[in-house]
């Protein structure tokens, strides 16, 4: 689709919809489910359609038509035994506003329906199970990233690397540039051979024997190996969990199950500082290697509990174990009404998703990310809130936190103390964002925080000037502490957990496993390159400096937000299928627009007539 075309409503007269009524029961195309059908899917494909038939690939079938596929999908699939319950679901799937009005249901599945939404936390212990599972997984991802903040600050000087800046930020980055090169890029493969469950197991058995390498290094050669090594399971981890939580939670609870992978990450990250802490006063040369190693614990027991936690259903399905994913839904669902209802609407989205991408590749996909004008507007978005998540400066806390209160004061373990505060108000403001992250949107969380994130960085960086001749300054020491502190308040709720909920979300859903892969390897890389140029920021511009660098990104962060970046929340896939569609120019256009009438309103205190609403109706705005 070229970006002067106009964005047409999926034709649903009665011509389309004969079209999609061929039969999804067999095995060749002709057999499959009436949702199968795509417009201009093969040949020159017309990408402008293909959400909007995504949103629910169900609806316009006639009911005599979905009773026969549904029938056929049973038969084929040795469910028969459940049929009626799959008829019920499919029903419910196509018609989900009136599903409680429908006489085929009885007044205990019509209550079932409705607590989905009135009690929707109402669920299976194995749900919550799943859920624990999910956050240790994340926890594991924090405690990787900081538990070095503290041991590096010792064993640079004990491996007699402290003065060589590049070799300093090559160790302390190692994990991060090995995510970025090849560990995201496994994402896929993992999945494809070794399932969700598979590759979560091999992510953290990874970084369990990682840990346990780096705290018996004898050199910096032999630790840069062994987190280069760490590194090559963090992308698969950080990628798949939040897959596999969202595969397996009903749709009212999704996005705050899904969200709470950052929630338990800024956990992590707590307790990487927290190591170091507890560990600081056991014997110098040992202390950094127990810090390190601390990271075995808690991959160990997502490993011992991640086969006890159901498969993926999606992937079951995808791999065509139909039977195994109907009773894993019955595990995840209250209800075996709701297990058949999630399970076929599931079967047509896969099906589809088939159908798309036959005779494709990882790499037509990825040239997709850039070659269609809508998914090229998604991949740049993304990529500009990963980029930004970290240079908004925030690794250079989290890596560099503990050797920064030491050059503005503290001692040792003074300064791994103030270090663990950066860990839990991280932790704890990422909470927040559980409740405005679908309220006041993506788009406004990064827009107000931004500026607050510049501040507190050039707040703690300019503090260094602040008896610069006296080492011992307790004004210095205050003032650093507090703009540090105020910057992980105004991260943890911002900057923390939008890029990757926007990534998950932004991309259409055909090209959105590579999607996903591009962006994870977008922030890891820009993880490496923070953490390997930091100390050399710091010689050669001193504290100021480095920190006003990182404050000036911030800023050009917040125009890129403003210029490039749509909203997604409580957006269907039609609707970001429009937003999407947008012509930058446009959007970029009125954007500057809405920040000048919010300055006039806000600031000069005008009286002015509110702005339309740009993305209402949004089908008009690509012509």
């Amino acid at each position: 689709m070229k970006e002067h075309e106009s964005l047409e409503p999926v034709d649903e007269t009665n011509g389309s919809r004969e079209k999609r009524t061929e039969s999804l029961a067999g095995s060749s195309d002709k057999e499959m489910p009436a949702t199968a059908h795509i417009p201009d899917v093969e040949g020159h494909v017309d990408r402008s359609h293909i959400n909007a038939v995504f949103q629910n690939p169900l609806a316009g079938i006639p009911r005599d038509q979905l009773m026969k596929d549904v029938q056929g999908f049973c038969l084929r699939f040795n469910l028969m035994n459940d049929l009626e319950t799959f008829q019920k679901g499919a029903l419910i799937s196509q018609n989900p506003e009136t599903a409680t009005t429908m006489p085929e249901l009885n007044d205990s599945e019509k209550e079932a329906l409705i607590r989905e939404h009135t009690h929707k936390w109402s669920q299976p212990w194995q749900l919550y199970w799943l859920a624990i599972m999910c956050s240790l997984a994340a926890a594991v991802q924090g405690m990787d990233e900081t538990v070095n903040n503290g041991a590096q600050a010792i064993y640079l000087d004990i491996l007699g690397i402290k003065n060589n800046k590049n070799l300093t930020g090559l160790v302390v980055g190692a994990p991060y540039l090995a995510c970025a090169l090849i560990g995201c890029w496994l994402t896929e493969p993992l999945n494809r051979f070794f399932a969700r469950r598979g590759t979560i197991f091999i992510s953290c058995f990874i970084a369990a024997i990682a840990s346990i390498w780096e705290g018996l290094c004898n050199s910096w050669v032999n630790l840069f190996i062994a987190r280069f090594v760490l590194g090559l399971g963090i992308g698969s981890k950080s990628s798949t969990v939040p897959v596999y939580a969202a595969e397996c939670s009903p749709a009212p609870i999704r996005g705050a199950l899904v969200m709470s992978w950052q929630m338990w990450t800024a956990f992590g990250i707590m307790l990487g500082n927290l190591m170091g802490v507890a560990f600081i006063h056991v014997g110098r040369d040992l202390s950094w290697r127990l810090m390190l190693g601390s990271t075995v614990v808690l991959p160990l027991i997502v490993c011992a509990q991640v086969y006890i936690c159901p498969e993926s259903p999606r992937w079951l399905i995808q791999h065509d174990k139909i039977e195994k994913a109907y009773t894993n839904f019955k595990i995840l669902r209250p209800t075996e009404l709701q297990a058949a209802r999630d399970l076929y609407y599931a079967y047509v989205g896969v099906e589809l998703e088939r159908k798309i991408n036959k005779g494709k590749n990882f790499f037509t996909m990825f040239y997709e990310l850039f070659s269609v004008p809508r998914n090229r507007r998604a991949t740049l978005a993304s990529w500009i809130v990963m980029f930004m998540q970290q240079f908004c400066g925030v690794n250079v806390i989290a890596y560099y936190s503990t050797t920064i209160f030491q050059d503005s004061g503290y001692g040792l373990s003074a300064a791994l103390l103030a270090s663990m505060g950066t860990g839990i108000l991280n932790w704890v403001f990422a909470i927040p964002a559980i409740f405005t992250i679908d309220t006041w949107g993506r788009r406004n969380l990064l827009l107000f925080t931004y500026p607050f994130l510049a501040i507190f960085l050039l707040w703690s960086g300019f503090s260094f000037w602040i008896e610069a001749d006296n080492p011992l300054s307790k004004k210095r020491v205050a003032m650093v502490t507090t703009g540090m502190y105020l910057f992980e308040i105004f991260y943890s709720p911002g900057s923390g957990p939008v890029p990757f909920t926007y990534s998950a979300e932004a991309f259409p859903l055909h090209v959105r496993e590579v999607g996903m892969s591009w962006a994870t390897a977008t922030t890891w890389c820009f993880n490496f390159i923070l953490s390997f140029t930091w100390p050399h920021l710091l010689s050669a511009f001193k504290p100021q400096g480095a920190f006003g660098w990182y404050a000036a990104w911030c800023i050009i962060g917040w125009v890129l937000v403003l210029l490039f970046v749509p909203e997604t929340k409580a957006l269907t896939l039609e609707e970001l299928d429009q937003v999407f569609s947008v012509p930058t120019r446009k959007h970029a256009s009125y954007q500057i627009k809405n920040a000048i009438w919010h300055f006039r309103v806000w600031v000069l205190r005008q009286k002015l007539e509110p702005l339309p609403d740009f993305y209402k109706g949004a089908e008009h705005l690509g012509r």
